[in-house]
């Protein structure tokens, strides 16, 4: 089967930076498009970025100029670099996939999360 595990999440200061990465294993033949959402206390899931296979981005409007998304086609890796972060962004991120495997369907494969805080 197919996993993807999120790592990098935590506390951080209100201004500062954190890192987030998602690495998928597997039964993989290819990884289609990647992306991020969160979800805050009391509210709906929400979706933070995308990435194509090609590197083709795109963001929530909250986001944009703060966040950066990318991906490591050979590790099978994406990655939420998050700066200048504000308490709104407080949640659970997870990520997402759309997989090739072995069975030669492409399905949307879902991390477990990772929380974020970020204090006043």
């Amino acid at each position: 089967q197919v996993q993807l595990v999120e790592s990098g999440g935590g506390l951080v200061q209100a201004g500062g930076s954190l890192s987030l990465s998602c690495a998928a294993s597997g039964s993989i033949i290819s990884v289609n498009d990647m992306a991020w959402y969160r979800q805050a206390p009391g509210k709906a899931r929400e979706l933070v970025a995308t990435i194509t296979r090609g590197g083709s981005t795109k963001y929530a409007d909250s986001v944009k100029d703060r966040f950066t998304i990318s991906r490591d086609n050979a590790k099978i890796a994406v990655q939420l670099q998050m700066n200048s972060l504000k308490p709104e962004d407080t949640g659970v991120y997870y990520c997402t996939a759309a997989i090739l495997s072995t069975n030669l369907r492409v399905v949307d494969y879902w991390g477990r999360g990772t929380q974020v805080t970020v204090s006043s």
